[in-house]
C-alpha cells in the first residue's frame, strides 16, 4: 500500500475528501476544507485518518 504525501488529495470514509497536510507514522492529517459542499457538512477543518482508510486520487504536484 503506496501511503499519500503531503499535497495528496485523498479520498476516504464514503466519499469524503481532503488534501494532505502531514504525514505522521500511521496516519495523515487532513484537511477538508477543499470540499466544494464542506460547510454544508458541519465537520471540523481537519481530521486524522489512518493509512489503512483511505486512497489516494491524485498525487501533489511537485515543480
Amino acid at each position: 500500500m503506496k501511503k499519500a504525501e503531503v499535497g495528496n488529495l485523498i479520498e476516504f470514509k464514503d466519499g469524503l475528501q481532503g488534501i494532505v497536510e502531514k504525514v505522521n507514522e500511521n496516519s495523515v492529517i487532513v484537511d477538508l476544507t477543499y470540499m466544494p459542499h464542506y460547510r454544508e457538512l458541519e465537520l471540523e477543518e481537519k481530521t486524522v485518518v489512518n493509512h489503512k482508510n483511505y486512497s489516494i486520487l491524485k498525487e501533489a504536484v511537485t515543480h
